[in-house]
């Protein structure tokens, strides 16, 4: 694998294929390959549009979604965090 993940243009497509088929987030295609965010976010933004440009916009789309939408989940995290605090202290 490490030979596969040498090559950045096998790399670029294979990330911008994950993040398209599992609408996954940069953070969540780093975790998956072993590699860093800012190397995911490098290779499906700069690199993918030069060698794919259809992939490219596809996984644009994504990114821009989850980046609309990282508000809610931060929030959605929060009150969760807050809901089984609260539920632990009752159970106490």
């Amino acid at each position: 694998m490490k030979d596969f993940l040498q090559d950045t243009e096998r790399r670029a497509r294979f990330l911008g294929e994950y993040i398209v088929e599992n609408k996954a987030t940069v953070r969540s295609a780093a975790a998956a390959t072993g590699i860093s965010k800012s190397t995911v976010h490098k290779e499906v933004t700069q690199r993918l549009s030069e060698i794919d440009s259809e992939l490219y916009m596809k996984v644009r789309y994504i990114l821009e979604t989850n980046k609309s939408e990282r508000h809610i989940r931060g929030g959605n995290a929060t009150r969760e965090k807050y809901r089984r605090l609260s539920q632990k202290q009752n159970n106490t």
